[in-house]
């Protein structure tokens, strides 16, 4: 396998056949026999590790009251990374849930994700670079109306860095347009949440950026990546994140992704990897590996510190004992949460 770097690349791949890739909008269809994590995901739940209720069987008394079945925690590429990275962050964020102070900079993957998904909304004609520039106001503005804690990111309008930081935003957007142009195919789904259990029993939970699918069936798997592109430990962590999507997918429709690219929208730069199905089933045992070593920690609550040089942009350095700080008591092993996968910041950059 080989990963490829390339700073201009084709707006659309061609498939075998040489045909373009042309997709319709929409999430997985729950009908389908192959997508069973997500048929049972959005038929029983419509939140993210929001518990289940299903009722009493049949031959139970007509006043029984419902049973209320509770879903199992899951993984998600963010918090396997953190595990992997540090079992203490994976702590304060899956178990303990601490509150993490958002960046402008992280806001503003958000504000740029969403724009490119509602860019994949409009008719293809429409998806030119002004039309999403334009996009940017309103998104900014629903994004403060659902999460008003983030207002304070800025002195209001008048705030001339919320000038520049809009203007950097619209700079992002065209670093996205020098990488392809949204008018010459169609996206099967943006934001899809993907689902699905292994044979080993562990859930599998996450939301991949965009996913394109051509006539001849061949799978895309692309992720936006609002900042520059990364190093050696950064890109081996991206690659990690899109193999998560990309054993998904497999699970979920039995075809191995042909593609998985990422796009560092900051540099124009594309990084396009080809995975095949023995890889996957490789990283299917390591998600194993990784969710048995977290449930080994959950029990006694020994999700021990792994220092690096990320410990310094770390909202938790300060309870970290590898830095003379103390841990808050151990609540236990969480209940199933939507708040114990990934978030919304997770999935900005």
């Amino acid at each position: 396998m080989t990963i490829g770097h390339s700073a201009q690349s084709d707006d659309c791949p061609r498939s075998a056949r040489g045909r373009r890739w042309a997709c319709r909008v929409g999430r997985l269809s729950v009908g389908s026999p192959r997508l069973r994590g997500v048929a049972e995901t959005e038929s029983n739940s419509g939140t993210d590790g929001a518990p289940a209720t299903d009722s009493a069987g049949s031959g139970t008394d007509a006043g029984a009251v419902a049973t209320a079945v509770r879903r199992r925690p899951a993984l998600s590429p963010s918090r396997a990374s953190d595990f992997k990275q540090c079992p203490l962050l994976y702590r304060f964020r899956a178990v303990d849930r601490l509150p993490e102070t958002p960046t402008r900079a992280q806001v503003r993957g958000i504000v740029v994700h969403s724009v490119l998904e509602r860019l994949f909304g409009l008719p293809a004609a429409e998806r030119d670079p002004e039309r999403a520039k334009g996009l940017l106001p309103a998104v900014w503005t629903d994004l403060q109306v659902e999460r008003p804690e983030l207002s304070v990111l800025f002195d209001g309008a008048a705030d001339t860095d919320l000038a520049e930081w809009l203007a950097s935003a619209r700079t992002l957007l065209d670093g996205y347009f020098g990488l392809e142009d949204p008018r010459r195919f169609d996206a099967e789904s943006c934001e899809l949440r993907v689902e699905t259990e292994l044979e080993s029993g562990l859930l599998l939970r996450g939301f991949i950026d965009r996913l394109d699918v051509a006539p001849t069936g061949e799978i895309r798997v692309v992720d936006y990546k609002t900042g520059a592109s990364p190093r050696e430990i950064g890109e081996a962590k991206a690659l990690f994140q899109m193999k998560f999507y990309a054993l998904a997918i497999y699970r979920l429709r039995g075809v191995v992704p042909r593609q998985l690219r990422l796009m560092y929208l900051a540099d124009q730069q594309s990084l396009a990897y080809t995975p095949d199905e023995a890889e996957l089933l490789r990283f299917e045992r390591t998600l194993d590996a990784v969710w048995v070593a977290i449930l080994r920690a959950g029990k006694t609550g020994e999700f021990r510190p792994n220092p690096s040089k990320l410990c310094d942009w770390c909202d938790h350095k300060a309870l970290c004992p590898a830095f003379g700080g103390t841990p808050p008591p151990y609540p236990g092993w969480p209940e199933p949460s939507e708040n114990a996968g990934e978030t919304v910041l997770d999935r900005a950059d």
